[in-house]
Parts: structure tokens; sequence; C-alpha cells
């Protein structure tokens, strides 16, 4: 709930109806909200910040993922923000909520320094620091994680244009085909179980992509779907993607991959003239493939297609979903 956009990046469903609202009763104290990141210039350069938490049920189990496992992901999760502002992460404040009762530990280490184990192991991966935070007693394991970082260029949903490129990070559908077979009680393949306990946020990928001319860019939290939908509402523009298009996980079909949530790639709008040359260049530096998907048009919405067929695109991740 961060960002400088008066234009909220968010398309229709129960959770950005509420965003509207709050952003609403806040009036001039949050004309700024409705993107991944608020922005702040401090001595020349600007200072991106986000916030994201994961509270067990709701965003992981403790059956499903070690404590360690938890707090990387929690972390991962905020850095992506960062990423999809093509920013550098500086630091990491962390709230961790930890029940009482709870006396499960491995070895000497109870549950609290493990998550805490696991938040400063994916902050050193990406070159940060953690700062600091707060812990508490609360009924469920929580993990509020707070990131800092610069930004040279940032960018924003909302600055995709028509005639733009549509492009999407990596492979996608690893993280849905992990969450299908934990909630079937199947074992996983240690590559699918580390795409979805151990994402990697994009940082290098953002960066790269800022000094390219990137013109809009979010990471896909909520599914590719429900985040082209999101951009698209940001910048005001249409997005149309071809699902033939979309890389996908080994085993994964297509839709799936489109509506599969926290894959934590790039979604990113790229001026016409990027091509694949471009791309090239793109997993040369970066190791990733960068795939084009489809393009930004003039009519408003999101339009996909099955080899040239028109779908209806699945639904995103919604926190309050419509009953």
């Amino acid at each position: 709930m961060t960002g400088r956009s008066l234009r909220l990046g968010g398309g229709p469903g129960g959770e950005f109806d509420r965003l509207r609202a709050i952003f609403a009763t806040l009036g001039a104290a949050g004309r700024e909200l409705g993107d991944d990141c608020a922005l702040l210039p401090v001595g020349g350069r600007m200072l991106a910040i986000s916030i994201d938490l994961s509270l067990e049920g709701v965003h992981f189990r403790t059956d499903w993922l070690s404590f360690r496992e938890i707090g990387w992901r929690a972390t991962a999760a905020a850095l992506s923000d960062l990423a999809a502002e093509g920013a550098q992460p500086l630091g990491v404040l962390v709230s961790l909520g930890v029940p009482s009762n709870v006396q499960r530990a491995t070895g000497n280490a109870s549950p609290a320094v493990q998550i805490m184990s696991g938040v400063g192991a994916a902050a050193r991966s990406v070159g940060a620091s953690v700062l600091g935070g707060d812990l508490v007693r609360s009924p469920r394991y929580l993990v509020d994680v707070c990131v800092l970082g610069f930004a040279q260029r940032p960018v924003r949903r909302s600055g995709a244009r028509p005639g733009d490129g549509l492009w999407v990070t990596g492979r996608l559908g690893g993280a849905g085909l992990a969450l299908a077979a934990l909630r079937a009680g199947r074992r996983l393949a240690p590559a699918v179980r580390r795409r979805f306990a151990h994402p990697t946020p994009r940082i290098t990928a953002g960066r790269w992509l800022a000094r390219r001319g990137a013109r809009a860019m979010i990471d896909i939290s909520d599914g590719l779907a429900g985040d082209a939908g999101h951009l698209a509402a940001a910048s005001g523009v249409g997005i149309e993607i071809a699902l033939e298009q979309v890389p996908c996980s080994p085993r994964v079909a297509p839709l799936a991959a489109v509506g599969s949530g926290e894959e934590y790639e790039l979604l990113v709008a790229m001026p016409r003239s990027f091509g694949d040359a471009g791309a090239r260049a793109f997993r040369r530096a970066t190791g990733l493939p960068l795939t084009q998907i489809g393009r930004c048009v003039s009519r408003k919405g999101l339009r996909m297609t099955d080899d040239g067929r028109l779908i209806t695109p699945p639904r995103g991740f919604d926190h309050f979903p419509a009953r």
C-alpha cells in the first residue's frame, strides 16, 4: 500500500476496493499512495521504501516450511517490491510476532531465531543489512518486513504507453505447482520446493531493465493475469497477452502459469525499440530469460488470447474476494 501514483495500481477486486476506500479517507495525507514503493528524495538520491506482511495461515504454514524458510520467503517477497522499482536494497527492518506457548525448536535455536536467520540470509543475498525491528507476542506467527533501497531511475507501474512491448522474466508456474502439491500432501521435487520456499527477488534484473528504459514494472506476486491488470489500471492502458508465448516452468500448462501467484518474477513494459537483441543482452547480464508475451494498447482492460482465440483470464490473488 505504498507509492506515489494518484491512480491506484490495482484493478477490480475486494482488496483494491478496500484500498481505494482507505485512500479516499486519508485524503491529502495519502495522495502519493498506490505503487510498489514509496519514493523520498534524500541527498540527491531517491529512497525507495516498501513494507510487506506475511501471516501464518494466509501466506505460509509451519508444516510446509521451516522457520528459516519462512524468514527468507517473507523477506524475499518484500525485496521483490524494490526489484520492481529498479532499486538497489540498502536494509530491512522486521516486526516479528511469535506465539508465547510454542516450545518447538531445533537444537538451541528458538523459532524466532530461526526465522531471523532466514531474514538475514535473504538480506545478505542482495547486499542489504538487517537494520532493526520489533518482537511481539502474537496468536499466530507473523513476519512484517520493511525494505529500504536507493533507485537511480525509479520505475513505476504507471508509465506504460500504447505500443510498448510486454515482457516477463524467468518462467512461471513453479510456485503454483508447489502449492497444489502441498495442499494435496504430495512429495515435492527439490527444484519445485525451492521455487516455493526460496524465491529469488529479481534485484539485478530490475536494475538492468530500469537502466534500459523500462516504462512500467511490477512483480508477479498476485499472478501474471492479476498483476497485468494492476499495471494496466495504473498506466491507463490496455494489455494484450498471448497465452502461447508465456514461458512456463516444466510440467506447468500456460493457463496455470498465468494464474500462479508468488512467482516474484518481473512484468515490464519496454519501448517498442527493445527487441530480441535486448532480451539476449538481458540474459547475458542476469542469466535469466526475458520473454515478450504481449503488448500495451490504447483500448482499456486486459485481453488474453490462446492461439488467437479470446479467453477469460484467471483471477489474480485477492485477500478480500467478493462473496
